[in-house]
Parts: structure tokens; C-alpha cells; sequence
């Protein structure tokens, strides 16, 4: 690494960019892994847990004076207005504070939002705490997609994000499981089972938190900002760690990146680097969260319902069918997440968000016939939450990796909040009223509307995806600080709104 002065500011060359992105796989990967991606088990219990539990909740003796429609409804539009709100509170924090300390301090906010949900004895305290533990897993998405996309190697990229993103439905199976367990009442009292499920949220929390210790600060985000030496340090011993698992020395890094570092980059910087010179891309990001974000956060929400309401299943079995479904979840971004680094980004995006959509159509025709039962149901939401949950994964993996370093937390938030926000709030509060009319054609409706988003979403990827795969962060979006003359790799600046061949 080399330096020069250049006013008040420093201007370096590097290569730490480059080290990073040629290491081969090693344990100190998995440690990442385990260590930022196991928070979206989490959310996916919390989510399951309320969605499964809702209709205990609101019968006589739960403790809560609540509906079922306020904890299918209300309660999960406040959990999402919660996360799109901590997304871009803390996204702005994590470009500028770093992404160690804002995945620190988002699950710790998490952790005491859960445990104070398990002691609700009103339903006001019931649903401020839903919005506050969402407020901290907002903050998760930014800081933890953001340090992942930097940790990991160019060549990997695409499918741990997808694995790590896909772990949600991990938490779902407990989730699910879980709740069949706490809604037992000849095991828990009705007023205790269910607050024994947050409970165990909040010690898997406090768990994740001391092994997230371990995990280093990002050097991407420690060069941009003044601590090169840091950031020297930290990959140094790295590559001691790798080199010493593999027993032999790692193959030299090609590719130097020459940046003028600073502190902070400006909110009208980040809006015009956004909606201006990576305005295709804008585009394609809001199309693919508003998809996913309405079938998941509008339908899935109310999958406990539909059972209930047209086949129905008592309220204490939910579970098992959500677990079923949510095992299908999980084994899409695992099986398929590979292609999306060799088969490419732009072929497996629009795939899978058109499959998952034409799939859900099919399905919607075969409910509207009256062609299905709670099992048939069942599995043709397996079926299509196959595709769309490695389709939904990849949405959180593309923006954060085709806008600059500088403004990676803050287009991840951004994204998220506003298309979660048009899907994950209007969504639920729609679609808890279309299933509570107890009419197959409002159902329908529903899923139709879910589909036709996510078959719009896959049309825009087709033309607009950035082909990303195996390519470094730097050379897909060059970093705002970077001397306009050096690019990692040795490739060209991407076109500024559009997207081109990956090199490697």
C-alpha cells in the first residue's frame, strides 16, 4: 500500500480489494457466515411465531385483549414500518459509523425489543414493540448485507448472500415448530406459551451477539475512511489465518485500487450517484423489492388464515403446513443459489422472479376452481416459494453490490424501505382484509396481485440486471473516492446506467 498527500485528505493505493477477492474459501469465512448471516433465523422465527400464534392470541385467557386481525394486521404492518424505518435510521449510520458497530448495536436493539414483547400485558405494549424490534432488524439488512458483500470473495458472492438471506426460513421451521409447541395448552398455560416463543428470540439473540464480536470491521469501509492501517492489519491476518489452514502461501493478489479517502460522503452525493448516474439501476432495485416484498409480507402473512378460514384447519396446526412451506423456502436459495455465480446474475433473477410469479398464477386458477386442499395448497406454495425466495434473496444481494462503497448501507436501506414499504405495509393490512371476508375470490385476487408483481419485477430484470457474477464490488461500481485512472482488476468503470459482460 502506498500513499500521497492531497490537501487535508490522503489519497493511498491498494491492493486490500483485490487480497480480499482472491482468497479461497476458508473456515474464516463460515465464521462470517455464522456470525452475520445467523440474525435472519431470527427474524424468520419472529415473523412465523406471530403469524402462526395470532389466533391464540386473541382467544379469552392469552393475557392480550387483542384480535386476530390486529396481530395478522396491524401488528405485522407496524413490525415492517418498524424495519423500513430502523433500514434508513441506521443505513445512513452504517456508511458512516462503519459496519461492525451498527450490526452490534441494531441486534442489541432487537434483543430488548423482543424480550420486552414476551412481558406485554396490554395490546398498545404488544404492538409498540413489534415496530421496535422491527425498527432493529431494519438496521440488520443494511449493515449485515453490506459487511457480507465485503467479506466475502468476488468469486462466491452471489451464493452466500442468497444462503445467508434464505436462513430466514430457517428461523421460520423453528418458528413454526415452535409455536405448535408454545400453543399447546396441555404443556403451557395459554397466557405463558406464547411469551416463552420471544423469550427464546431474545436468548438467541444475546447468543449471536457474542459470537458477532469476532467478526472484523470491513476493510472496504476502513480504507474509504482514514484507517488503512487498520484495515492492512485485519487482511494481514486474513491471509495468515487461510495460509495456514491451506499450508501453503496464497496466490498474489492482481490489481491495485487508488482512493482519496474522507469521512463522509454527502446525502445530495448518494441521491445523485442513485437517481442520476445509476438511474437503470434504481429502477431494477425498486422493481425487485416491491415484488418480492408484496407476495411475501402480504400472502405469507396470511397463509395461517387461509387454512383456517377455507379448509378448516385448526388453529393449533398451522404450524406444520408453514413448516413445510418454509423448508421449500430455504432449499431454493441453497440449491440454486451456485447458478447466480456461474449460470449469472441476469438469467437467474429474471427466472426465477418469472417462474415464481407464473407458478402462483396456476395456483391461484387451481384455488379459484376449487381444485385444492390444505395439502395441495401447501404444495404448490412449495412450488413457488422455491423460485421466489432465491428470486427474493437476490434482491437484497443486488443493491447492495451495483452502487458504490460509499453509499452501499444507504441504497440496501433505501430499497428495502421503500419497497418493503409498498408492499410490506399495504400489503398485510390489504390482504388481512380480503381473507377475513371469507370469499375464495378475494383470496384470488390477492394472489394474483402478488404474481403479477413479481412477473413485472423479472421482466425489468431481464432487461436491466447488472451481470455482477465473480466480478469485484470496485469494478462493478467504482467507489466515488476512487482516482478515476485506477480501477481494481484492471477492468473499465461499468456504463454508468446500464450493464456490461462480467470479465472473469
Amino acid at each position: 500500500m502506498t500513499t500521497a498527500p492531497s490537501g487535508s485528505a490522503r489519497t493511498i493505493t491498494t491492493t486490500i480489494p483485490a487480497r480480499l477477492d482472491r482468497l479461497p474459501w476458508s473456515r474464516w469465512h463460515w465464521s462470517i457466515v455464522i456470525g452475520l448471516g445467523t440474525v435472519w433465523i431470527l427474524d424468520g422465527l419472529e415473523v412465523t411465531v406471530v403469524g402462526n400464534i395470532a389466533g391464540r392470541l386473541s382467544e379469552p385467557g392469552s393475557g392480550l385483549p387483542i384480535s386476530s386481525g390486529q396481530v395478522t394486521g396491524l401488528a405485522a404492518a407496524l413490525y415492517v414500518a418498524g424495519a423500513c424505518a430502523g433500514a434508513l435510521f441506521w443505513g445512513r449510520l452504517t456508511d458512516v459509523w462503519g459496519r461492525k458497530k451498527l450490526f452490534m448495536i441494531t441486534l442489541a436493539v432487537y434483543l430488548g425489543a423482543t424480550a420486552l414483547t414476551a412481558i406485554a400485558f396490554d395490546t398498545w405494549w404488544f404492538l409498540l414493540f413489534r415496530f421496535i424490534t422491527g425498527f432493529g432488524i431494519g438496521g440488520e439488512y443494511a449493515a449485515i448485507n453490506s459487511a457480507v458483500d465485503e467479506l466475502i470473495p468476488a468469486k462466491y458472492r452471489g451464493r452466500v448472500d442468497l444462503m445467508i438471506n434464505g436462513s430466514f426460513w430457517l428461523g421460520a421451521v423453528g418458528g413454526s415448530l415452535l409455536s405448535i409447541l408454545a400453543l399447546n395448552t396441555s404443556i403451557f398455560p395459554a397466557n405463558v406459551g406464547w411469551r416463552l416463543t420471544f423469550a427464546l428470540g431474545a436468548v438467541l439473540a444475546l447468543v449471536i451477539l457474542l459470537v458477532r464480536r469476532h467478526v472484523p470491521e470491513s476493510p472496504r469501509w476502513l480504507l474509504i475512511h482514514g484507517r488503512d492501517e487498520e484495515a492492512e492489519r485485519i487482511v494481514g491476518e486474513i491471509e495468515q489465518r487461510v495460509e495456514a489452514e491451506r499450508g501453503e502461501p496464497l496466490p498474489r493478489a492482481e490489481g491495485e485500487l487508488t482512493i482519496h479517502q474522507r469521512k463522509s460522503v454527502t446525502f445530495a452525493e448518494i441521491a445523485r450517484t442513485v437517481f442520476a448516474k445509476y438511474r437503470r439501476r434504481s429502477v431494477l432495485g425498486f422493481s425487485l423489492f416491491i415484488g418480492q416484498a408484496f407476495l411475501y409480507n402480504a400472502i405469507t402473512f396470511g397463509f395461517g388464515a387461509i387454512l383456517t378460514t377455507f379448509f378448516d384447519v385448526p388453529s393449533g396446526n398451522t404450524g406444520y403446513y408453514f413448516a413445510v412451506i418454509a423448508v421449500g423456502n430455504f432449499l431454493g436459495p441453497m440449491l440454486l443459489g451456485k447458478l447466480f455465480d456461474t449460470v449469472g446474475r441476469r438469467v437467474m433473477i429474471s427466472g426465477t422472479y418469472l417462474l415464481s410469479g407464473l407458478l402462483l398464477f396456476g395456483t391461484a386458477w387451481l384455488f379459484d376452481q376449487g381444485s385444492l386442499s390444505a395439502t395441495t395448497l401447501t404444495a404448490c406454495w412449495c412450488a413457488v416459494l422455491f423460485f421466489a425466495s432465491a428470486g427474493a434473496s437476490s434482491a437484497y444481494l443486488t443493491v447492495s453490490e451495483v452502487f458504490p462503497m460509499e453509499t452501499r448501507a444507504m441504497s440496501i436501506a433505501f430499497f428495502y424501505a421503500l419497497g418493503t414499504a409498498a408492499g410490506g405495509i399495504s400489503g398485510p393490512l390489504l390482504f388481512a382484509d380480503l381473507t377475513g371476508t371469507g370469499k375464495v375470490g378475494d383470496t384470488v385476487l390477492a394472489f394474483q396481485i402478488g404474481a403479477g408483481l413479481m412477473c413485472a419485477a423479472g421482466l425489468v430484470a431481464a432487461f436491466l440486471a447488472v451481470n455482477a457474477e465473480r466480478r469485484s464490488l470496485e469494478d462493478i461500481a467504482r467507489p466515488l473516492t476512487a482516482a478515476a485512472s485506477k480501477a481494481t482488476g484492471g477492468g473499465t468503470d461499468p456504463d454508468a446506467t446500464g450493464s456490461r459482460q462480467a470479465t472473469a
